[in-house]
């Protein structure tokens, strides 16, 4: 794709499947698609170009490579939408291509609804969280912070199209305006209320702690194996051996790849108390590493445990 990326301005954004961040980031890297011809895209599953994200130091998703003609100008890692919307801009009128795609006005409607559900919550907000540009929208911001609310959010500043559009498509006035699913909730007055009576962190999505999210993965399969790269392309010789063992027992199970996100590398070693992978996982109890799978394999009592 790099190779034959001539022109204009390449984003190659690795994602996972498993990864609500990576949904956020693809819908708004859309959205970008959407205003600039000289924007091209791509989704790169991490897992099944392994080498390359190796090669490239991509240890989480989602991570977005910005090339130039051909040439690679940045790398942003992790749920940071003002720097991807700031690098493309800036991309975009480094290749000389600044001038907007033409959208016919009864189109409109289609674009707000794509921004309205580019995550699960959005805020439509005067400037960004972290530089709120007026007092309604810095205090929705103190607000989200301190409950730990999980959004992206829309600079309407920075487009007056979608910022005076927003306002007949929801029938709401003011800003900063908030959206859940798709729909709008309300705007501060409503978020304060909300707030008081502590509705507000069981209506919006909270930001997961990182014992909730690995605890999450562990039962997100009754046989889970943490392991390096995939059973089809392990990354390390314990991880290979660890999935010639399963694959004697014809079993259904689930694999995440470790090197695809580095704090779930890190966190579940101190989750489990236990320092290398792989790591076996059966009805969300911990099993162990290959030592222990060998042994279990030599002993067949590894047929009962993964029963």
């Amino acid at each position: 794709v790099v190779s034959t990326q001539s022109t204009g301005v390449l984003v190659l954004h690795f994602t996972a499947s498993w990864s609500e961040p990576c949904k956020t980031v693809a819908a708004a890297l859309g959205v970008l698609a959407q205003k600039y011809r000289a924007l091209s895209v791509h989704q790169v599953d991490t897992e099944k170009v392994s080498k390359f994200s190796e090669a490239n130091n991509i240890d989480s998703v989602p991570t977005c490579l910005f090339y130039l003609k051909k040439e690679l100008k940045e790398t942003v890692a992790g749920l940071n939408m003002p720097r991807v919307a700031k690098t493309v801009d800036k991309l975009v009128t480094d290749c000389g291509s600044i001038a907007p795609i033409e959208s016919p006005a009864e189109d409109l409607n289609s674009r707000l609804k794509r921004l309205t559900q580019m995550a699960k919550c959005v805020a439509f907000i005067k400037g960004s969280p972290q530089a709120p540009r007026c007092k309604f929208t810095r205090a929705l911001m103190e607000m989200f912070s301190k409950t730990e609310i999980e959004f992206s959010y829309f600079d309407i500043l920075s487009d007056n199209e979608v910022r005076e559009g927003l306002k007949k498509f929801g029938e709401w006035p003011t800003y900063p305006q908030v959206w859940l699913d798709g729909d709008l909730l309300g705007g501060l007055d409503i978020m304060k209320e909300l707030h008081e009576t502590g509705e507000l962190v069981t209506t919006l999505p909270v930001k997961q702690s990182l014992n909730t999210r690995l605890k999450n993965l562990i039962d997100s399969h009754k046989i889970m194996l943490f392991m390096k790269g995939n059973p089809t392309e392990p990354r390390c010789g314990f991880s290979k051996t660890t999935v010639g063992i399963l694959a004697e027992y014809n079993i259904d199970y689930k694999t995440f790849d470790i090197l695809s996100d580095n704090e779930v590398r890190q966190g579940l070693k101190e989750y489990s108390e236990w320092p290398t992978y792989p790591q076996l996982y059966v009805n969300s109890e911990f099993i162990g590493g290959l030592d222990i799978i060998r042994e279990m394999h030599e002993s067949g009592d590894l047929s009962d445990a993964l029963k």
